[in-house]
């Protein structure tokens, strides 16, 4: 039994890192973070616990309870999809209209600026009906093929959750040197614009 835990850790390590890699929203948001190192910790714990918490559901068999009560998820998509699109427009405006000192010589770690970050990190998270699927329901079912080893999966698959986005949080700051302009900043911004507008229009069409 001992030898088969590193082939379950391994395959929950593969199947969540294939899962988290996607390009997205919330990647998108933790990459803008890393990059003006503010709430950097907050939001990489923020992002691999709840992933930690939702694979710990799936596992445990909750995706059948989410299946049966699909208005949840379309409650969640709605209201995921219109915050997208505000935070897609904001972006929008940064790229449009920047401020003076939109450099990294900007970035701090204020109490205000944690707090947004905390709240649109939770939002960017929970608000997101694409996790559930991914992480309750496929990661859940997976997990389950595996019987007696499905919680070594799904430990697995937790980890990969945690090195992706401390390495996307933390290891952002190798790029702070091409972002050091401002006009850097502004294509970024227009990326995240374009990915956020793009995501939360998708999600609505989905969900009306």
């Amino acid at each position: 039994m001992t030898s088969s835990f590193v082939p379950a850790a391994a395959a929950g390590f593969g199947t969540g890192l294939s899962l988290i890699v996607a390009i997205g929203a919330q990647n998108a948001f933790v990459l803008r973070q890393g990059l003006r190192r503010q709430a950097v910790l907050a939001v990489v714990v923020i992002c691999a616990l709840s992933d930690a918490v939702l694979i710990a559901l799936g596992v445990a068999g909750l995706g059948a309870v989410v299946t049966a009560w699909p208005a949840a998820l379309t409650v969640v998509g709605l209201a995921g999809g219109c915050f997208l699109l505000c935070y897609g427009v904001l972006a929008a405006v940064r790229a449009l209209r920047p401020g003076d000192g939109q450099g990294l010589s900007t970035r701090g770690t204020t109490t205000g600026s944690v707090r947004a970050a905390v709240l649109t990190c939770l939002a960017l998270t929970w608000l997101n009906p694409h996790v559930y699927l991914d992480t309750v329901l496929m990661l859940g079912s997976i997990a389950a093929d595996r019987g007696s080893l499905r919680w070594v999966f799904g430990a697995g698959a937790m980890l990969a959750s945690l090195a992706w986005f401390a390495g996307l949080g933390y290891g952002a700051r190798l790029l702070s040197g091409v972002l050091a302009r401002p006009a850097a900043w502004r294509v970024l911004d227009s990326l995240v614009a374009v990915t956020m507008l793009a995501m939360g229009a998708m999600l609505l069409l989905r969900t009306l």
